[in-house]
Formats: C-alpha cells, sequence, structure tokens
C-alpha cells in the first residue's frame, strides 16, 4: 500500500512540470501554424477567412502515439523488423468476416437501386463497394469522432512522418476553401475521414456527390459514400466486366515461383497448363483471353489464386496482398459466390521480421530482386525464395521457412 501511495505523489508531483511543458508545445505549436502552415496554404489558394475557419479551436491531440515535441529526441521504439513474423490466417477470421457478409447482404438489398445507379455509371460491381465500406468503417457504423484539422496538424507538427501529413493538412484546407465544414470533418487517428476512410488528397481527386444536393459528404450520404468509393476504383483502373480473381489448385509440376504482376499470361495459358478453380467451375469464358497473374500469398502453405488487374486496384485502397483477397472474398461472400477460401493457411516458425530481412539481403547478394528490404515477403521475394530452392535441389515452398534461417 505504501509503494502505491508513494508512487501516487510522485505522479502528481510530475502533473505541473508535463502541463507547463504542455503548454509551451502548445505556444510552439499556434506559432508555427502561423509560420509555417499559413504560407503554404496561401500557396494553395487558401483564403485567410477559410485558414481561421479551419483553425478556430485547432489544439494538439496529446492521444496520437509517437509525437516527438520540437527540441526533443523522437522516442526509442521496439524495431519493427522484431516484430514476429506470423501466418496470413489470422487476417481472415471467420466471425469477423461472417458478420461482415451478413449485414452487406442485407445492405445489397436495402440499397440495391443504389447500387445499380453506381455499377451503371462506373463498372464496379456493388458487391466490392459494399466490401470496402465494410472493411473501412463498418458499413458507416464505426464511430469516427476525432477533429480531421487537430489530428493532422498535430501529425505534420510533431509525428514521425511529417512531411506526408503537411501535404494532407493543406489538402484539408483547400477542402474547407472549397466549401466543406471542418466540423463536419471527422477522421481516425491516421486522419482518413469518413465511411469511405479517404484521406484529404484522395477526397479532392475522388469524393463525388452522388445524391445530387450540390456536396461531396462522404460523412453521412452514403450514395456520396458508395458513389466515391466506384469513382475512386474506376480512376484508379478497376476494368468492368471483369472479376478481381479465382482461388486456384496450381499442380506440383507448375512452380509458384511464375507468380507476380509482371508475370501475366491469358487466362486460357494458365488454364492449359493444369491450374484448375477450386470451385470445380471453369474460368468463365470472358475471361480467357485476357490476362491473369498467379498469386501465392503464403507459397504453397496457403490457398493459391490466379487475380486479374482488378486485384492490384483494390490494392490501390491498401497496397496489401491480404486487404485485397480479404475484400475480394468479402464481395464474393455477399454476392452468393464463395465462402471462406478453402486452401488452409499453413503455420509459420517462429521467426522475426528480421529473420525474413536477413533472407532477403541473402538473396539480394546471390543477384535475387526481392522487391524491398523490409522483413516481409512481398511477391518478389515469395519468387525468390522459390527459384533459389529450386536452384539448391529444394521443392519450391516460395515462402520464408524456419530451416531456412542460416543456408543464406
Amino acid at each position: 500500500m505504501l509503494r502505491i501511495v508513494v508512487a501516487l505523489m510522485l505522479t502528481l508531483s510530475c502533473l505541473p512540470a508535463l502541463a507547463a511543458s504542455q503548454a509551451k508545445v502548445e505556444r510552439q505549436f499556434a506559432a508555427w501554424i502561423e509560420s509555417d502552415v499559413w504560407p503554404g496554404a496561401q500557396a494553395n489558394g487558401v483564403s485567410r477567412k477559410s485558414f481561421e475557419r479551419a483553425f478556430r479551436g485547432v489544439k494538439i491531440n496529446w492521444k496520437l502515439p509517437d509525437l516527438t515535441p520540437p527540441g526533443e529526441k523522437p522516442k526509442t521504439r521496439k524495431k519493427q523488423s522484431q516484430a514476429e513474423f506470423s501466418s496470413p490466417g489470422p487476417y481472415f477470421d471467420e466471425k469477423r468476416l461472417a458478420g461482415l457478409t451478413a449485414t452487406g447482404r442485407s445492405l445489397a438489398t436495402t440499397h440495391a437501386r443504389l447500387l445499380g445507379k453506381i455499377e451503371k455509371k462506373y463498372g464496379v460491381p456493388g458487391e466490392i463497394v459494399l466490401a470496402i465500406w465494410g472493411r473501412e468503417s463498418g458499413y458507416g457504423r464505426a464511430k469516427i469522432t476525432s477533429s480531421e484539422i487537430d489530428v493532422l496538424a498535430t501529425l505534420a507538427f510533431m509525428g514521425d512522418r511529417r512531411e506526408l501529413f503537411m501535404k494532407e493538412l493543406l489538402a484539408a484546407l483547400v477542402m474547407v476553401e472549397q466549401g466543406t465544414d471542418p466540423a463536419r470533418m471527422k477522421g481516425s487517428w491516421a486522419g482518413a475521414m469518413g465511411q469511405p476512410q479517404f484521406m484529404p488528397s484522395s477526397y479532392l481527386k475522388y469524393a463525388v456527390d452522388f445524391d445530387g444536393d450540390g456536396s461531396k459528404d462522404i460523412w453521412n450520404s452514403v450514395p456520396d459514400a458508395l458513389g466515391s468509393i466506384a469513382n475512386y476504383l474506376v480512376q484508379k483502373g478497376w476494368q468492368s466486366g471483369r472479376t478481381w480473381g479465382f482461388e486456384v489448385r496450381i499442380p506440383d509440376a507448375v512452380s509458384c515461383a511464375r507468380e507476380g504482376p509482371d508475370l501475366q499470361k491469358p487466362i486460357a495459358y494458365w488454364s492449359k497448363i493444369g491450374i484448375e478453380r477450386v470451385s470445380g467451375t471453369p474460368f468463365p469464358r470472358n475471361e480467357f483471353k485476357s490476362n491473369g497473374m498467379m498469386l501465392v500469398p503464403a507459397g504453397r502453405h496457403g490457398p493459391e489464386f490466379i487475380v486479374t488487374p482488378n486485384f492490384y486496384v483494390l490494392k490501390e485502397y491498401n497496397n496489401s496482398d491480404l486487404y485485397a483477397l480479404f475484400i475480394g472474398n468479402l464481395a464474393d461472400r455477399i454476392a452468393s459466390k464463395s465462402g471462406a477460401f478453402k486452401g488452409r493457411w499453413g503455420k509459420v516458425g517462429h521467426m522475426y521480421r528480421s529473420d525474413v530481412e536477413k533472407m532477403q539481403k541473402g538473396l539480394n547478394k546471390l543477384g535475387h530482386d526481392v522487391g524491398r528490404i523490409d522483413g516481409l515477403p512481398g511477391y518478389k521475394t515469395r519468387r525468390s525464395i522459390g527459384r533459389w530452392q529450386e536452384e539448391n535441389g529444394m521443392v519450391p515452398t516460395c515462402y520464408p521457412e524456419e530451416d531456412m534461417l542460416g543456408k543464406l
């Protein structure tokens, strides 16, 4: 009990110093808004009236992670490369996917007319739009309450990616200049706004007024939110009339090291060499002459796919193979075309991202193009592993293996 009392007294004794320190940073923050943000806003066509309106009541959001006040050294954080390397399987939590599917099917009926109009205009299937809506904001039901200007200004002032967030802050000020009410601009702790979770720069490029009321309201208008998602995808290259991809079985005789968007072939070719859909049905005839790409996100230790260019458009929304697969699978479930992936996600041995990073460096020295050396096995790393395994008389798995440690 005495220890608790002493600890409490020490904490209370530190509060005045902490408050004084924060007050000093708040003053520096206010000065920075005038000295750094205002000139940038002015150069982007923002009036003084809009600028003052945007910053009225703005304050530092001290709850945000990884903040470094001026004059202080960044806090020492555990290297991300030391995070445990694990199977992709948990990303596809079945309980969560089943819940999103049930709600998505219900909303597909509720918004059938709206989704039909969106697909007619943009060529993006309603189930794809619904899947992104569900993944990003729980179909608009997630509580997104942070002040966008507070978050962006805080991160641009003392976050660890200040240049990026200054760009987004200036884009948010342009939104205010164009008539968006700053009080309505609610976002996440990372600055993504509204039901589609757009950054301000994306809002300026892709948000649409689909309900025709004169406002691009991605916070409260379902037509605007869904229309904006579809417009984003089509502007990024969505090909109308094509799916995102198919779960398949790749024969052992076909090397898993043949994956990647730069090794695309007509889907008829993949079919000819023995790759078949797990559903047992043939590839659609309208897809036969079009290009597809092999994708093995867990190498031979998980589901295997032939994906279309639309898969990589989904990755434009979030640059992750797993994210795009999640969206594709959820969309198929909403459209009642499938359930969970048939392939099982295998387990990964006890490794860290630093272990995978060492493998990447070793492969790189041997002349393999592993892409970015970051401890994350993207398709270039996966196929480099497969090629190395083949060169050394091993059965290629195209995925980091614990017994590879020390061999590279």
